[in-house]
């Protein structure tokens, strides 16, 4: 009679190291500024982004609070069109790589 040993398997969780650079999404993030006022970037993430006013707001307030928000990712040439529409509406935007 044979006996079956198993051997201890390794389980790696998925890190971003293995992923290629141009595969990892991009971020669009909308930076503080002294001239547009809360309820004028809160309008802008509905209106651009589709956002409920919720969801806008709480973007909105972490904007004003912590000094940055990431409101969208996805494509590079994605987050350039958004990066360029947030800038068409007089808000200050950047894009990174996640």
């Amino acid at each position: 009679m044979s006996q079956v040993v198993e051997a201890p398997v390794e389980v790696r969780e998925p890190s971003a190291e293995g992923v290629p650079l141009d595969e990892r999404p991009w971020v669009v993030i909308v930076w503080n500024d002294p001239i547009n006022l809360m309820s004028y970037v809160t309008l802008v993430l509905q209106q651009l982004f589709g956002y409920s006013r919720a969801k806008a707001t709480r973007l909105m307030l972490q904007v004003h609070n912590e000094g940055r928000a990431a409101v969208s990712s996805g494509t590079r040439e994605k987050a350039e069109l958004d990066v360029s529409r947030l800038h068409a509406h007089g808000l200050w935007a950047t894009m990174q790589q996640d």
